[in-house]
């Protein structure tokens, strides 16, 4: 976790290798499993339980929140600040291929996986263990945005990291509500896939 942390914080001082703490994560989510010997069920990554998530009709309104919220960030942008358009673009065109619409899938959808698997899975659910579930989420949430950060103006900078954080809380609770890091990966691919070709056609 103080990896991940150091790691998600180097963007301050000029190194854009944020993106490492996510392997970091997912190789110390593994390594903390294996030494724990636990179930499948309590990792976090249970595949076999979606369905069963997914019958708690409740969880539905969380999966499409982070949605709902990308919509209302992109609107916004498009009517107060523009300049969020280029650098939403700026920030994501070097890890997807829009050119190839399967390709983009596919990556936004192991993009997503692994994310939620180094940042809930892992991240959040060993610091749960020493704090309440609100600190939990706001604490994950901020080194989750802050290690999105490129270079910006500070107004574009600051309004990308804001709805960044919002959507890592959404997550966060999402994987609290079922202990499962699918699921919140699927809230997290819908997410992501719609404001990528969105704002592919807006530029």
């Amino acid at each position: 976790m103080i990896v991940m942390t150091a790691v998600s914080f180097a963007n301050f001082l000029g190194f854009s290798i944020a993106g490492i703490s996510v392997i970091i994560g997912i190789a110390f989510f593994f390594i903390n499993s294996n030494l724990e010997k636990n179930v499948s069920a309590d990792t976090g990554l249970n595949a076999k339980a979606i369905g069963t998530c997914l019958k708690n009709k409740t969880i539905y309104f969380w999966i499409v929140l982070p949605l709902i919220l990308n919509v209302v960030c992109i609107v916004l942008a498009k009517l107060i600040l523009p300049e969020y358009i280029e650098h939403f673009y700026g920030r994501t065109e070097f890890v997807v291929s829009l050119n190839k619409i399967m390709f983009l899938v596919f990556q936004l959808a192991i993009l997503a996986l692994g994310e939620e698997i180094a940042w809930r899975a892992f991240f959040q659910k060993q610091l749960s263990k020493a704090l309440p579930i609100i600190p939990t989420l706001i604490v994950t949430s901020i080194i989750f945005a802050f290690a999105h950060i490129v270079e910006g103006s500070i107004v574009v900078v600051t309004y990308d990291i804001f709805f960044i954080f919002i959507n890592s809380v959404l997550y966060g609770v999402i994987f609290y509500k079922t202990n499962n890091a699918w699921i919140s990966a699927i809230s997290h691919f819908i997410a992501n896939l719609f404001s990528i070709i969105v704002i592919s056609f807006l530029l």
